[in-house]
């Protein structure tokens, strides 16, 4: 041999090049995509996204009470992912939200959203327009946008738990700001992070302010319980559907049913119905012939039924007068007579923003809505019942009633 190779050979061994490259990119891609034994199955999938879809339609609602303004968040996609494809898919900084289940369910999960999102939505929060977006994000937006995702996951574990037939509950959520491009090591956030996990991916829309992409991420192992739980709650109707039917137990045999009473003979129904043909009373008969006498034998009692008369008289109902006692009303009056009621005057009111109100200091003067000199109004027990002036009465505050609302 000369060391040189044919060209067979040579093609041999670029194929089993080729066919061990190969093996090892699907072994690659399906390490990146968590398609191993650890992976989500298609029902697993449909079912997470189904609790996704319902949860966080139930958090769309809250955060419309919250920010006043309309919010859409569509039909999520679920999908397999890593930290490499989250940090090179995602808008960076970003803030990480921890949700921790601690009755009914045994993991947690990870809501992502864009800083710019979070800065508009704490920004509805607090009164404004949603256009005071600029300066960095500070412990007051961590601190709203936390208790925002503690009332919207609170009313998604209610949600949770009449899908799933369990008590779900849920700890005050943790947010903090991550940036993707420096943050190195993704269990300092959460351990399961490190490898493959699930991604929940939803549109978001708040009103012309916001349309942009949020995201969940769940423990593979999380994902799998909630799977469970639904198809035993859910879907524990289609299990059962589907297991052989045990064999029915014979029915005791029916008692035979009791012969119909005998009805009571009629006066002359022994004669029998009158025979096809012949004339009955009030149809083939004038009407003159029911005024002789009696009638004949062998004519049904029935056929006399409809001359009988009828007493009607026209309805009378009680009249509805006032009968009370005026003296009777005046002791009902004085049972209730001690008992003590709050009288509170208001001066006036006026709205101020969270911000306004944070600026609060000794001197500070607050505008209110209500014109000087304009009549102030008597509370009783919160319900406005008079108008009134105020009065200086020695030394102390009082109110010259000059209106009485009716």
């Amino acid at each position: 041999m000369d060391g040189m190779l044919s060209q067979d050979e040579i093609n041999a061994l670029l194929s089993g090049m080729a066919t061990d490259g190969g093996e090892s990119a699907d072994e690659g891609a399906a390490d990146a995509s968590g398609s191993g034994a650890d992976a989500l199955t298609d029902a697993e999938k449909d079912a997470v996204g189904e609790v996704a879809n319902i949860s966080m339609g139930t958090s769309a609602t809250t955060l419309y009470s919250l920010v006043n303004r309309k919010v859409n968040i569509t039909t999520p996609t679920v999908e397999m992912a890593t930290w490499d494809t989250i940090t090179k898919d995602y808008e960076r900084p970003c803030v990480f939200i921890q949700i921790h289940y601690k009755v009914g369910l045994d993991g947690s999960n990870i809501l992502v959203l864009k800083e710019n999102d979070v800065k508009i939505i704490t920004d509805l929060m607090m009164g404004g327009d949603g256009t005071n977006t600029d300066g960095e994000l500070g412990e007051l937006h961590l601190s709203a946008i936390s208790e925002a995702m503690n009332q919207m996951m609170g009313s998604s574990a209610t949600s949770l738990s009449s899908m799933l037939g369990r008590m779900i509950d849920i700890s005050p959520p943790e947010a903090s700001l991550v940036d993707l491009n420096e943050f190195g090591r993704p269990e300092d956030i959460a351990e399961f992070l490190k490898g493959s996990f699930v991604k929940v991916s939803f549109s978001m829309q708040i009103g012309d302010l916001v349309d942009s992409t949020i995201m969940q991420l769940y423990q593979i192992d999380f994902a799998k319980e909630l799977y469970n739980h639904f198809v035993e709650g859910a879907g524990g109707g289609a299990a059962q559907a589907a297991a052989p039917a045990p064999e029915p137990e014979p029915a005791p045999q029916a008692a035979p049913p009791p012969p119909p009473p005998m009805q009571q003979p009629m006066p002359d129904q022994s004669m029998g119905a009158p025979q096809m043909g012949m004339p009955q009373m009030g149809m083939g008969m004038p009407m003159g012939g029911m005024s002789m006498g009696a009638p004949q034998m062998g004519m049904p009692m029935m056929m006399q039924q409809p001359m009988q008369s009828v007493n009607v008289q026209p309805a009378q109902f009680t009249t509805f007068t006032s009968d009370l006692n005026p003296m009777q009303a005046q002791e009902n009056i004085e049972l209730i007579k001690d008992v003590p009621l709050e009288v509170t005057v208001e001066l006036g009111r006026t709205h101020k923003s969270i911000n306004d109100i944070l600026d609060f200091s000794p001197g500070t003067i607050i505008e209110l809505e209500k014109i000087a000199g304009e009549p102030v109004d008597v509370l009783v027990n919160g319900k406005n019942v008079a108008k009134g002036e105020v009065v200086v009465i020695e030394e102390s505050f009082g109110v010259r009633v000059t209106e009485i609302i009716k």
